[in-house]
């Protein structure tokens, strides 16, 4: 997927002990329409990996972490750049921003209409976190994939 709105790598390569490892990126402007690339981007990328059973709960990971940069991320209108990795039996959703600042968890109460994300993940995913990078951070979540469902 390339286009104005973003550019993508996608690769391909063994792992240790033979392993197939896919990783595919895209680097999206922090604005308004980047959720909205970003599901469809990952809807695409999944369906070529055949592991398309993982597109709902893994489209729902990147709209929530992708919208957290939108809304949140003190990035001053710059680029995030979502990244995919499949290894094995294991998906990795990554995004990355330049904001060094890490999100802040809260509880929202019943009648909130926002402020879910975190919570939706912290429920779906096998793991989740954050991690410093160079430029900012990386919130990441991971998903297992059942067996006879390996990423190839």
């Amino acid at each position: 997927m390339t286009g104005e709105a973003g550019k993508s790598r996608l690769t391909h390569a063994a792992g240790e002990m033979g392993i197939s490892c896919r990783a595919w990126e895209m680097t999206l402007l922090a604005a308004e329409n980047a959720p909205g690339l970003a599901r469809q981007a990952t809807r695409e990328v999944l369906r070529s990996w055949h592991v398309a059973h993982l597109e709902e709960t893994a489209v729902l990971f990147v709209s929530e972490l992708v919208t957290n940069v939108v809304r949140h991320a003190l990035t001053g209108g710059s680029t995030l750049v979502l990244r995919l990795e499949a290894t094995g039996t294991l998906l990795r959703i990554e995004v990355h921003d330049a904001d060094p600042c890490w999100p802040q968890l809260r509880r929202p109460g019943e009648l909130d209409e926002s402020g879910f994300g975190f919570v939706i993940v912290d429920a779906l995913a096998s793991k989740w976190g954050v991690s410093e990078t160079a430029t900012g951070k990386a919130v990441w979540a991971e998903l297992d994939t059942p067996p006879g469902h390996q990423p190839g």
